[in-house]
């Protein structure tokens, strides 16, 4: 019989595993966490759907 694995399980179907740190301002903060909130999601989450929208935009340009 197989062993269960430790971790975190995967999300999504892609395998997440590279990081990206970065600084923001209070106001900043502020705004990912009524965003977090609004859409009861994550800070990744946020993060990859903001990238996927601007990404998306510059098709339109």
């Amino acid at each position: 019989m197989a062993q269960k694995r430790m971790g975190r399980p995967p999300s999504g179907d892609k395998p997440m595993k590279d990081r990206i740190f970065v600084l923001v301002d209070d106001d900043t903060k502020m705004k990912l966490e009524v965003c977090k909130k609004a859409f009861d999601t994550t800070t990744s989450d946020v993060v990859r759907k903001g990238i996927d929208k601007i990404y998306d935009d510059l098709d339109k340009k």
